[in-house]
Order: structure tokens, then sequence, then C-alpha cells
């Protein structure tokens, strides 16, 4: 199989998960890149992120057609991530592969314990200043450091520490991304990374297209169902990636 056939068909799969689930799907993208499309984790964790920002102003574009972005309060979660995405972003071109590697197998396995908790509601009541700074900073470097959208930290957050709905959340949650995706590149230009582009390309496409698919998908197969099979896909995902390491 060619790498532009295996880069339609990841990309796919990864818009699937993005559109049915409304986040989380890109964490499996550095995965596909590094196993499937030989990318080194440095380069695949800087293309995520140019697949990210891509997807995710496509989907920003009709959550904000139809109202369901939250302009003011999603700028303010996304400064207080800026900065923390732009150092992380520098940081890791500097570090081991395999660090790399073990922090995203991590961060995958959390994502994946967070999508099996139940969801928690909007709550009503003051918004706490710091909790939501310290929200955003870390939502930025979990961007900036592994080359994630981090859908599924920044909705739970918005949700639960911002108290917006769940369909304001997951439409913001799109801005918050695009903002620290950009600070995270921003930071990454110049680290002499070298990128196929003719991979890149062709994936970001097939992602942007899947999602669409992905929303439809939704309404077909309850959303909790979707969820659980997603969740229990990066759990396998971060415990291979821990054994490649190890071994």
């Amino acid at each position: 199989m060619t790498a532009l056939i295996v880069a339609l068909v990841a990309g796919a799969v990864i818009g699937l998960a993005l559109g049915g689930l409304g986040g989380g799907g890109s964490v499996l993208a550095v995965p596909a890149l590094i196993y499937l499309l030989d990318f080194t984790p440095a380069a695949a964790t800087t293309a995520s992120l140019i697949i990210v920002t891509i997807t995710s102003v496509t989907a920003l574009v009709g959550h904000a057609r139809d109202g369901n972005v939250a302009w003011r309060t999603g700028l303010l979660f996304a400064a207080a991530g800026i900065v923390p995405a732009m150092l992380a972003g520098a940081l890791s071109s500097h570090l081991p592969e395999a660090v790399l590697t073990v922090a995203f197998a991590v961060i995958a396995a959390l994502a994946a314990l967070r999508m099996l908790r139940p969801q928690h509601t909007a709550r009503s009541g003051r918004v706490h200043a710091g909790k939501a700074g310290a929200a955003g900073a870390g939502l930025g470097a979990v961007t900036g450091f592994l080359g994630v959208g981090g859908g599924f930290l920044a909705v739970p957050a918005l949700v639960s520490v911002l108290g917006l709905t769940m369909r304001l959340a997951v439409g913001t949650s799109l801005l918050v991304i695009t903002i620290n995706s950009l600070a995270a590149l921003t930071a990454r230009a110049g680290s002499g990374v070298q990128l196929n582009w003719a991979v890149i390309a062709p994936f970001t496409a097939a992602a942007i297209l899947g999602a669409w698919d992905g929303k439809r998908l939704s309404k077909k197969i309850k959303g909790k169902t979707l969820q659980r099979v997603f969740a229990y896909v990066l759990l396998a995902v971060a415990a291979f990636m821990l054994v490649d390491v190890i071994a």
C-alpha cells in the first residue's frame, strides 16, 4: 500500500472520529504518522499540528455559522494557552524521541480514560478566573508539546470550569485549539524538522472530508457508544506505543 493511500485512509478515519465525537480524534494522528507513514516523533507532532489547525478552522466555520461559538470566552481561554503552547512547542524539538513517544502514550491513555468517565453537565455560578487560566495554560502546553488539538481536554474544561453548554463547548473548543495550534507552529518554525508535504496534504484533505461524514455518522450511532469504542482504541494505541519504546 502506497504512502498516499495510507495517508488518505488514516486521514479519513481520524476525520470520522473528529466529526463523530466533536474532539479527540486528532490524538490518533501522531501514532498514524509515526507507525504507518514513517515520520519521526518530532516530525509527526509538527505535521499533526498542521493537520489539526486546518481541520479545526474548517470545522469552526460550520459551528460559527450555527451560532455555537462563545467568541469572547474562547479567546480569553485561548489567551492563557498561547505562551505555554509556544514554549512547549519550542522545547519538544530538543527532546529525545523516546521521551516524546512515552509522553504522547500517557496523554492518549488519559484521553481514553476521560472519555470512559461519565460526562459532567454544565454548571451555573461564578467562574473562577484562576482555574480557567490554569486550564487554558495546561491545554496550550499539551497542544504545543505533543501536537494534539486537545479537544478531549478543552471540551470538559469549558463545560466544568467555564459553565458552557456541551454544544457551545464543542464549537468554542475549536477556536481554542486553532489558536493554540497556530502558536505552537509559530514556535516550531525554523526548528529544522523535515516535513513530507506529499503525505501531509492528502492526509489533511481526507481528515476534513471525514469530519463531515463523522457528523452524519454521529446521528446514526449513539454518541456514548461511539465514544467508548474510540476510547478503547486509544488505550490500545497507548499500550502499543509504550511497549514499542520499552522493547
